[in-house]
């Protein structure tokens, strides 16, 4: 995802509240400023997200009392404005350098210092929004097959007319095949905010792709569905077999409980 480091004046001003607020404050070591603003594609009204690395101890202290938060809009002078803040220590720093998740390394794109009183976090920051290129063939095969299911359930949820059915695996659809599109990129999952607008800075996808995606957000339907599925399969072979996708939707889903930790919506 692209990212401008041109910040609105109001913006700007809320930043330097937040520094004054907290860079002499030793029980913080940095602030690191990401969000819509940091990515260059904020609104006026926008917030200003930030993440505060805090000291060991604090962090104990605040983590021990859920105090996680720091949300403040006594620090903007515009209208609906706020800056809005999770707390966090080096640990998750590295630990999201280490082996962090797409959307937790996606959340530090475009993101910069504001004040840093520790080199470390300058040394990790650069190496945490990296697509995780060692598990790209998994996550193809993963993308794609639950894209493809997807698909499939919404031609039998159509079928039995079943509408919360409808809206699952279209939901379900979207995000896989976006997911299938940004990872064929090489580009990070930015969570579902940013997901259309990644897609449409992805350099490589079906033609009409994102046309596709918004009229199956739009009015989903076993036709959208398949319109935005067959765009897929012609693009390129993804190198699975239907059968490959039923089986590992099988084993990776409906018995992923069998690992010991089922999803949420599983439990």
């Amino acid at each position: 995802m692209s990212s401008s480091r041109h910040i609105a004046g109001q913006h700007q001003r809320a930043i330097d509240r937040l520094v004054e607020a907290y860079a002499d404050d030793h029980r913080f070591v940095a602030l690191l400023i990401g969000g819509s603003v940091a990515k260059g594609y904020a609104r006026p009204d926008s917030d200003v997200d930030f993440m505060i690395v805090a000291t060991d101890s604090e962090f104990a202290r605040r983590d021990a009392e859920d105090d996680l938060f720091i949300n403040r809009r006594d620090l903007c002078d515009y209208d609906g404005g706020f800056v809005d803040g999770k707390v966090i220590d080096m640990a998750y720093l590295r630990d999201v350098a280490g082996f962090g998740n797409e959307p937790s390394r996606a959340a530090f794109q475009g993101a910069f210092t504001a004040f840093c009183h520790q080199r470390e976090v300058e040394d990790l920051l650069p190496t945490i929004p990296v697509y995780p290129g060692q598990d790209h063939d998994r996550r193809i095969r993963a993308f794609y097959s639950m894209a493809f299911i997807q698909n499939w359930l919404m031609g039998e949820a159509t079928r039995h007319d079943n509408p919360y059915t409808v809206l699952r695996a279209a939901s379900q659809l979207a995000l896989f095949a976006g997911r299938l599109i940004l990872a064929h990129n090489r580009v990070l999952y930015p969570y579902h905010k940013w997901l259309t607008r990644a897609l449409e800075e992805a350099h490589d996808k079906p033609d009409g792709f994102i046309a596709s995606l918004t009229a199956l957000n739009a009015a989903p339907s076993a036709e959208t569905a398949g319109r935005l599925f067959d765009g897929l399969r012609r693009f390129q072979d993804w190198g699975v077999e239907d059968i490959e996708a039923y089986t590992w939707f099988m084993r990776e889903v409906e018995w992923g409980w069998r690992g010991g930790t089922p999803s949420l919506e599983d439990l």
